[in-house]
């Protein structure tokens, strides 16, 4: 295809998201022009205001910027897809209620636009996929008839840190002929020098076991303490002190709760892939999805749950995010409103729950309160009233 005929660079499917949108905003502060294709009007109007739909530290100044400069915009309708050279594909691999995981929604998905893919193209698989979601796609594509070469680079951002590790982390770029090897080069290099080159299967399968890993030893640090904690012993003093000046286990976590969009469903895909034989991930999954029954089963050794309003502070994933995708603190809280006599939830980020309550008011009327997400603004926390503390955000312990 002659340089010049597609009038964007890339455009994005699912690109409001937490990941399209940190890549879109990347590419255009690169140079590139960018469009995002996402279903989701209310979103596509907030990125056009050159407003970010959910909080990212560094991205919104540099989204202003390209929305202001025109060189990002995004749109609702589908066409989008037609007028870019590489297409960038960011919907994930969902589970279904059974927890399998659907092989078909990437390719499902791409139905929607396919009327818009032309020839000369570049499709950019992004988001993590099942393993032979790739050659599923090459397959789909071949048969609609258009010569486009297809790639499976995965993101390896983590969220909060997506502005910085666009630029800093080696890529990893797959593709089954050479020149799609070498469009997708290409376009990432506008972002690192950094390449690493892979197959597409073992592309996919180096991003289900850097998630699945991350995942097993979180278990193992949550695993931990509990041991040390059914006997009374501070995890997170041993932890410190095993790992002073001892660089073999300075890599062990603390523990807490170990949740977000990405880490239990990626293990549950790698244990479909290999036939449910996944001991390790399996074992990984209930210490991890346990953890909020085992916090309220040690108050309840501690506390008359059953007498008390429980104020469980912070319900997005992780610290410091406004994300409450597969957040344990919301499992935390319908154990409670069983176990406890009230719970009453307050986040500083979180804007789309409006059950949520002022710090303040939260902390005046509970009689205990659990730290349920490490957000730096907990760590100035005052009170007279117990604290379940897991994540160590006061500095005073983990026992519980």
């Amino acid at each position: 295809m002659p340089k010049g005929v597609f009038e964007l660079d890339a455009v994005i499917i699912g690109g409001c998201g937490h990941v399209g949108l940190p890549l879109a905003i990347a590419l255009a502060s690169r140079g590139a022009q960018v469009g995002i294709y996402d279903v989701s009007q209310a979103a596509v109007d907030t990125v056009n205001a050159g407003q970010l739909p959910f909080a990212e530290p560094g991205a919104a100044g540099p989204l202003a910027e390209a929305v202001a400069a025109g060189t990002l915009r995004a749109s609702a309708d589908p066409a989008i897809v037609a007028t870019a050279e590489h297409v960038i594909v960011v919907i994930g691999t969902p589970v279904d209620e059974h927890l399998n995981p659907d092989q078909a929604a990437i390719p499902n998905a791409l139905g929607g636009c396919a009327g818009y893919l032309r020839d000369g193209q570049l499709l950019v698989l992004r988001s993590t996929v099942y393993p032979g979601v790739t050659a599923l796609v090459e397959k789909t594509i071949a048969g609609l008839g258009v010569d486009i070469d297809v790639a499976f680079c995965p993101e390896r951002i983590a969220e909060g840190k997506a502005m910085t590790e666009l630029f800093e982390l080696p890529q990893i770029i797959s593709a089954r002929t050479a020149p799609g090897a070498d469009r997708a080069s290409a376009l990432f290099r506008r972002l690192t020098s950094q390449l690493v080159i892979m197959t597409p299967e073992e592309a996919e399968l180096a991003k289900l076991f850097t998630n699945v890993w991350r995942y097993i030893k979180f278990a193992t640090a949550n695993q931990l303490y509990m041991m040390a904690n059914d006997r009374g012993l501070d995890f997170e003093r041993i932890r410190q002190g095993l790992a002073t000046d001892y660089p073999r286990a300075a890599d062990m976590p603390a523990a807490g709760f170990a949740a977000g969009p990405c880490l239990f469903k990626d293990t549950m895909q790698l244990a479909a892939f290999n036939n449910n034989n996944f001991a390790l991930g399996h074992t990984a999954m209930a210490i991890n999805e346990g953890m909020p029954l085992y916090l309220v089963d040690r108050l309840e050794k501690h506390y008359d749950l059953a007498s008390m309003t429980v104020g469980v502070l912070g319900m997005a994933f992780k610290g410091g995010s406004d994300d409450t995708r597969s957040s344990l603190s919301y499992k935390l809280k319908r154990i409670l409103a069983f176990k406890a006599g009230a719970v009453l939830c307050t986040d500083p980020y979180v804007t789309t729950d409006t059950a949520l309550l002022p710090l303040a008011e939260v902390i005046e009327r509970s009689d205990l309160l659990v730290i349920a997400t490490p957000h730096p603004d907990y760590r100035a926390l005052k009170t007279s009233k117990p604290v379940a503390d897991i994540w160590n955000i006061l500095g005073q312990g983990v026992r519980i």
